[in-house]
């Protein structure tokens, strides 16, 4: 059986806001290479617009820092999302 992780509130709820709910069993490695995939591709489709100039170069370093900025958790390294556990 896996053990279980004790997510940290605040990183549960900004998961949350990109649709994703470990649950206690889920590493949270495997959590965020997923945001951090989320994130490249979010990434990659904004240069694809620019490339078809659906949107202006200006101002594409400003659309590239707002998600740079929906993604605060990957500062973090995984194991700082749960809660260290202590032994008694």
């Amino acid at each position: 059986m896996a053990e279980p992780y004790a997510w940290r509130p605040e990183v549960l709820a900004a998961l949350l806001a990109h649709g994703v709910r470990p649950t206690r069993t889920t590493p949270p490695e495997l959590v965020h290479d997923f945001v951090s995939d989320l994130y490249r591709w979010e990434l990659r489709r904004l240069r694809d617009r620019l490339v078809r100039k659906e949107i202006p170069k200006v101002g594409y370093a400003d659309l590239v820092v707002g998600i740079r900025k929906r993604y605060p958790l990957l500062a973090l390294k995984p194991h700082q999302w749960v809660e260290t556990r202590r032994v008694s």
